[in-house]
């Protein structure tokens, strides 16, 4: 088990997956990037469709960076193709400039492989707008982690991909799972800061904060926040910001949930997860959900 409330450093609030017009959102990235500071956050990855049709676009952000304000340059790669639909969508955060653009014969999981290479945190975007198949999502192997929350996929009501993501965990696979608002900030869609990661990590050094996304050490959120989870004599402990809501699930069905006024720590038994794993869901009085990284039990330190 390797958490990361007590590391090193503070938490980073970031959005991995975004776009401007050069390809499909509707303001340029100056102004992207000056609404997510202004905003409140940390740090940024202008994610860009890496499609022909845009010039295979790999934004370059690194004239948005602060004194207190980051950038992570990375793309929505895409290749040919899914059960379901035309096209893989892959966010790659951490990409190189200058990665070479697809292949004509390269397909999705082919790509995320060339792109992880190259040193990127590797997501696979929306599934369940994308109607990804069990088949699917398995043969994306270089993905460290599951986009679980997308705000703009709310819209069609598919924002959520948790399900596809225990399904995953419980055959064997080590992800870890991350919140984005996908935002385009066209007039259509809902607005954008709406879901984020929070990342442990000792600085803004866009280094670092690869490093701890590779790792996991992050927990995502659109509203509370996460103070702390640890397990101790076999009870997870969480601290949180006021919540009305706590549950424990994960690869065993059911859940362990406390309901109450205003929680901000709590204790649930894990031992119906047994030395698979758990996650922990928090959930305030406006809805808004905070969700952590998988926890894998049965592990040196995690009892």
């Amino acid at each position: 088990m390797d958490l990361p409330f007590n590391r090193p450093g503070r938490f980073w609030r970031g959005n991995l997956h975004t776009h401007s017009d050069r390809s499909d959102g509707a303001l340029p990235s100056e102004e992207v990037g000056r609404l997510y500071r202004e905003a409140g956050y940390d740090f940024l990855a202008l994610t860009d469709h890496f499609r022909p049709e845009y010039g295979v676009p790999l934004t370059d952000t690194r004239r948005l960076r602060t004194p207190g304000f980051t950038t992570l340059l990375g793309a929505e790669l895409h290749a040919p193709r899914t059960e379901a639909g035309q096209e893989w969508h892959v966010i790659a955060v951490g990409l190189p400039l200058g990665f070479p653009p697809p292949e004509p014969d390269e397909s999705g999981p082919q790509l995320a492989r060339r792109a992880r290479a190259a040193g990127a945190f590797v997501g696979m975007a929306h599934p369940a707008a994308s109607l990804l198949t069990t088949a699917d999502a398995e043969s994306l192997d270089a993905a460290h982690a599951v986009e679980v929350h997308n705000a703009l996929s709310e819209r069609e009501h598919r924002g959520g991909s948790w399900h596809l993501t225990d399904v995953l965990l419980r055959r064997g696979r080590r992800l870890h799972a991350y919140a984005a608002d996908d935002a385009h900030f066209q007039p259509q869609d809902p607005p954008g800061c709406a879901a984020w990661v929070q990342v442990r990590a000792e600085s803004l050094d866009p280094e670092l904060l690869l490093s701890s996304l590779k790792a996991g050490h992050y927990y995502s959120s659109t509203g509370p926040e996460l103070h702390d989870i640890r397990i101790d004599d076999g009870l997870l402990r969480v601290r949180c910001s006021p919540v009305r809501k706590v549950l424990l699930t994960g690869g065993t069905p059911g859940a362990e949930v406390i309901e109450g006024e205003a929680l901000t720590a709590c204790s649930l038994p894990v031992a119906m997860f047994g030395n698979g794993y758990c996650r922990v869901t928090v959930e305030d009085g406006d809805g808004g959900r905070a969700w952590s990284n998988p926890i894998h039990l049965g592990q040196p330190g995690s009892a």
